[in-house]
């Protein structure tokens, strides 16, 4: 008899998440971080019993503003640009190192629970310290990076250029390969940033093996706004400064011409779809089929919970399937599609080995309860259909649970609430809002 493997998920209904959308019934042993054997008859130190239950990949959203987790509400029924201007740039100006820290922990607590195993995340000017330091308590994959400002805006909310180079340095050398901790640099977009300090935020990410994290393309008026700043259309002006590749990833683009869409799809650089945010600010709905027929590598985040008003990975699925079938006909997003784009698509561009369940992949798992909503029919198109964040009994992340009964393991919901209600009471004060 082999000797046992430290972590054995038993009887589980897996599913593998490879391309043939394969589902079998199997144990799944992990050691270290990774998952070791998939098959019948592991046995385990720990055994968590699936018998009845689901085993799949974590979701990995690459498009989410931690910092704005408290704002939630605060925003409603404005599009991009006044929503900005007149809510969230205040908003987060006025944030302090506690108010940044619990908004981190509260949206890392509803991310986790819900299923969440990887973030990619923008943070605000000021305290980003706070959003590693939430993350590194939580267990979760992080890659963030402070919001990059040095053109005026109505708010206040920036810095100079050098100010702002120096001190995304400082948080990346601080924090950059920190266990499950990643620093990615992240300009807000071309209207908040000078050419200079695009060109050499870009230069500073690749001197680190970083990744670049920006907004491209959203609004129709943010369209328009770069073109009058810079003569060229988003994504071609973006890619003159050498912000395109594997290694940039850009938020929504949504309103992208012919020539953009190839130069992505040539370039291999990554497009972050946020389906909720993208009706809820008016912003359109992103060409999904039409990117990733052109070969665009294309993954899914929820954005920041004042414009969606959810971290919620089942939602975002659903939405990024249904809201293409009456423009492009029943069959234009399958549900296998998007499930992949929240999990295999979300890990290649954070450059994990994980969205699979197979040896040698990280043991970024959820164990999932689909007794609810499920009764019969392709478990994949239950995943994006039917289930939702109710459905997700724990998450695991490297083979440590992380979250279980709906929140992160050691949080007590409601301390958590009355920190977030007394930090938002002072940011709103301080924001005259």
């Amino acid at each position: 008899m082999q000797r046992p493997w430290p972590l054995v998920f038993k009887g589980a209904t897996v599913l593998v998440n490879d391309e043939a959308g394969t589902v079998i019934e199997a144990d799944v042993a992990v050691s270290g971080e990774r998952v070791v054997r998939v098959e019948p008859g592991l046995n385990g130190l720990e055994e968590v019993d699936c018998r009845g239950k689901w085993l799949a990949p974590g979701f990995v959203q690459t498009h989410v503003h931690l910092v704005q987790t408290l704002f939630r509400g605060l925003a409603d029924d404005l599009a991009l640009l006044d929503w900005l201007r007149t809510r969230i740039w205040p908003l987060e100006r006025a944030h302090d190192l506690d108010s940044t820290h619990v908004s981190a922990r509260l949206g890392l607590d509803e991310l986790l629970a819900g299923g969440t195993t990887a973030i990619l995340d923008m943070a605000t000017v000021n305290h980003t310290g706070a959003v590693f330091e939430a993350a590194a308590s939580s267990g979760i994959r992080l890659s963030c990076g402070k919001a990059q400002m040095d053109r005026d805006n109505e708010a206040g909310l920036g810095e100079d250029t050098e100010k702002s180079v120096k001190s995304a340095n400082a948080l990346a050398d601080r924090w950059h390969g920190q266990g499950r901790l990643r620093y990615a640099y992240a300009p807000r977009f071309v209207p908040s940033c000078t050419e200079q300090l695009l060109v050499t935020t870009a230069a500073e990410a690749r001197r680190r093996g970083c990744l670049v994290h920006t907004h491209a393309s959203e609004n129709r008026d943010e369209v328009e706004l770069v073109r009058s700043l810079t003569g060229r259309d988003n994504v071609e002006y973006l890619h003159d400064l050498g912000l395109s590749g594997p290694d940039v990833a850009l938020a929504h683009c949504i309103h992208l011409t012919d020539r953009e869409e190839a130069l992505l799809a040539r370039t291999g650089t990554r497009v972050l779809h946020c389906p909720s945010s993208n009706l809820k600010l008016a912003s359109g709905v992103a060409r999904i089929p039409e990117l990733l027929a052109r070969g665009v590598h294309v993954s899914m985040g929820a954005d920041g919970a004042p414009c969606n008003n959810r971290l919620d990975a089942f939602a975002e699925m659903r939405l990024a399937a249904l809201v293409q079938k009456p423009r492009l006909g029943a069959a234009a997003m399958s549900a296998r599609t998007v499930y992949r784009l929240m999990t295999v698509n979300g890990a290649e561009a954070l450059g994990l080995e994980a969205g699979v369940v197979a040896p040698g992949k990280l043991a970024d798992l959820i164990v999932i309860d689909p007794d609810q909503l499920w009764t019969g029919g392709d478990p994949y198109a239950a995943m994006v259909y039917q289930l939702d964040p109710r459905s997700v009994l724990s998450t695991w992340v490297g083979g440590q649970r992380v979250a279980e009964r709906g929140h992160m393991v050691g949080v007590e919901p409601g301390e958590l609430a009355c920190d977030a209600r007394v930090a938002l009471r002072r940011v709103r004060e301080r924001a005259g809002l």
